[in-house]
């Protein structure tokens, strides 16, 4: 039924563009083209785990140790002739790979490309594929404190491929589409996600917060819905703090071709940003994640929970952003390697990154 109304919605918006975009031609005051803009970034680490194992790492883009990696090179074209834009965003490495593990073998991965167009109302359509809207931390390192990933980054939604649309509505914002099931570019299924958010700012700008959704169909047998929801608070001059709360709930046909119970798992995230200098910074995350029913980290244990703590600092020097961290885990039950190749419930590891944006 979702799906339906959300259908009807897009169709409606549609004939808006069109009779907007009829009137549009008819203008020969339209706006001379703007320049491109191009930027991107590139990022190295190197990270040490002291039960000297990679296999501790359970989150993304960091499955290494005692070793230099190379994150990924990436660059975004951006361009808006008047009402009309363009975003292309491409990464190579192994960041990009794991970004992008739909696409099949691929160290160059397209990390978003989508085509915009904004009626006269202000409305904002956009059709293509994005970075998700669910989840305090981003796959681009330079806009995130900590380098490593949190489990609910991790194991939530990357990127959205298929069409929305967004409309502000004085400190209010909204925005409805649909997609493709989540990470998939391409899928040969005919099911759809509907995907959601409402946000909304604080006259003074320094709170700001976001109500996110995704649901729908993986297959004929299974389908998810995961509730985010995303504070940030400018509570002086030199702190600010982050708050991500998110569920995600799972649905499985059983012998009889009926749907069984939900299973969920949760986690919660609060970040503690300090900058006591322009150059210099420390953040503070501290994540509880809940997987109680073995759907990811603790499928080997039959459920599970944990805390994760990662204190981070972020040194500027002009274009180089580096990023020096040491991460501490606690687990419910015994999912990690000790030295001596045992299991254990704790993990430790450090490691240095450095994130040249242009």
């Amino acid at each position: 039924m979702l799906q339906k109304i959300l259908f009807t919605g897009m169709a409606s918006l549609c004939l808006l563009v069109s009779a907007t975009a009829q009137t549009a031609t008819a203008d020969t005051s339209a706006p001379a083209p703007s320049p491109f803009k191009v930027s991107g970034f590139a990022d190295v680490y190197y990270r040490y785990d002291f039960a000297k194992t990679a296999g501790n790492n359970r989150t993304s883009f960091t499955n290494s140790h005692n070793d230099f990696e190379l994150g990924m090179v990436s660059a975004k074209l951006e361009h808006s002739l008047g009402k009309v834009g363009l975003l292309a965003d491409v990464g190579f490495g192994r960041r990009a790979e794991e970004f992008a593990y739909t696409d099949i073998n691929t160290r160059l991965a397209i990390k978003q490309l989508n085509l915009s167009y904004t009626t006269k109302n202000g409305l904002k359509l956009t059709a293509g594929n994005w970075a998700t809207h669910i989840g305090y931390e981003l796959v681009d390192p330079f806009l995130n404190r900590n380098y490593s990933m949190s489990y609910m980054f991790s194991y939530g939604p990357f990127s959205h491929t298929g069409i929305k649309a967004e409309k502000t509505f004085g400190n209010w914002g909204v925005m409805l589409g649909m997609a493709n099931p989540t990470d998939f570019k391409s899928f040969a299924g005919n099911e759809k996600y509907v995907i959601g958010q409402l946000s909304t700012t604080s006259a003074n700008e320094k709170i700001k917060v976001y109500l996110n959704y995704q649901g729908g169909k993986f297959n004929d047998s299974s389908r998810v819905k995961q509730v985010d929801i995303v504070l940030t608070a400018a509570l002086a001059e030199k702190f600010s703090l982050g708050l991500n709360g998110t569920a995600a709930s799972y649905q499985f046909m059983d012998a009889e071709n009926e749907f069984g119970d939900m299973n969920t798992w949760w986690g919660t995230a609060l970040y503690l940003n300090f900058d006591p200098k322009d150059w210099f910074g420390l953040t503070l995350r501290s994540e509880y994640f809940s997987d109680t029913k073995g759907l990811n980290v603790f499928s080997s244990v039959g459920g599970g929970s944990l805390i994760a703590t990662t204190l981070s600092a972020n040194f500027k020097a002009g274009n180089l952003i580096f990023i020096p961290e040491v991460r501490f885990e606690s687990a419910s039950k015994e999912i990690f390697t000790d030295q001596e190749d045992g299991f254990t419930k704790t993990a430790t590891s450090v490691l240095m990154a450095a994130v040249y944006t242009f």
